[in-house]
């Protein structure tokens, strides 16, 4: 097997990923190996994990999310906008409704395009799953709202959604670099959390407008997390301190939000940024 590989680097709002094209492209080793050697941003390509597009037998393609320590995500919202920019740009389905399969099922793509290529992705998330349960958490509570949780001798009031990945969305005054770096990986692996956790810190500037900052599950601080920024849309609603439709400032860039009260689904709208290709080789102490 040849230890080169084609990969294709990509952001959505700055939520950054390399991109393999498995329609065309054999990895010459397994992905949980490869994505926290291409994730480094020193020795590596840089970016938040690996995600590789693949055939699939239910859907026009099929997304595999890889965060930066190697550990296998269901979904990723940023990088699925990725997948829907690449597939039809690529021509691997050219069609301004796209079908694409992933760890939390099988989502529905809506392309809006200029020139042929995918300006703006709006992707039905799917409705949020909240059954503490199912997030899974170790609550019973079916919706978790306003949880109060004990981390590091500070007592924290969570609101937890499922949005095919658990998330755990806290309000705040502000979201400091305390809070986000130091308390974030804390309730990550917390026993709260069987299969670890997602934490959003949200700052609520209006009903319709938040900021957020997002410590992500296996990787660390991200720019942009679109499965949280769903969540926290969901969590807004559930408390009481936002609409159903939001706009939310993430580090790199801004995301439109609506929990659709017709079908329960999420909807969320942004860019997609197509950065450079190239070729990888696998370090021979790797093969």
């Amino acid at each position: 097997m040849e230890t080169a590989m084609r990969f294709t680097k990509m952001h959505g709002i700055g939520n950054d990923y390399v991109y393999v094209n498995c329609f065309a492209e054999e990895l010459p080793a397994p992905p949980e190996q490869i994505a926290p050697l291409v994730s480094d941003r020193h020795f590596g390509i840089g970016g938040d994990g690996l995600i590789l597009i693949t055939p699939s037998e239910v859907a026009d393609a099929r997304m595999r999310m890889f965060n930066a320590d190697g550990s296998e995500s269901e979904m990723c919202g940023n990088g699925l906008r990725c997948v829907a920019k690449y597939v039809y740009d690529h021509g691997i389905a050219k069609k301004e409704t796209l079908q694409l399969e992933t760890g939390a099922g099988v989502l529905t793509v809506q392309i809006t395009a200029d020139g042929g290529l995918a300006q703006q992705v709006r992707v039905n998330m799917g409705q949020p799953i909240l059954e503490g349960k199912k997030i899974p958490t170790t609550f019973d509570a079916n919706p978790v709202v306003n949880q109060k949780i004990e981390i590091a001798g500070q007592t924290f009031e969570v609101t937890c959604v499922s949005m095919g990945n658990p998330h755990c969305v806290i309000f705040v005054e502000e979201a400091t670099d305390e809070l986000v770096l130091k308390i974030g990986p804390q309730i990550e692996r917390s026993t709260y959390f069987p299969a670890r956790v997602n934490v959003e810190f949200v700052e609520v500037i209006l009903p319709t407008e938040v900021r957020q900052r997002t410590w992500e599950r296996g990787s660390g601080e991200t720019l942009a997390c679109g499965t949280g920024a769903s969540a926290v849309c969901v969590a807004g609603v559930l408390t009481g301190r936002t609409e159903r439709k939001i706009l939310n400032h993430l580090l790199g860039g801004d995301l439109q939000l609506e929990w659709n009260e017709s079908d329960n689904c999420v909807y969320k709208t942004g860019g997609a940024t197509e950065v450079f290709t190239g070729e990888w080789m696998l370090p021979a102490s790797s093969t």
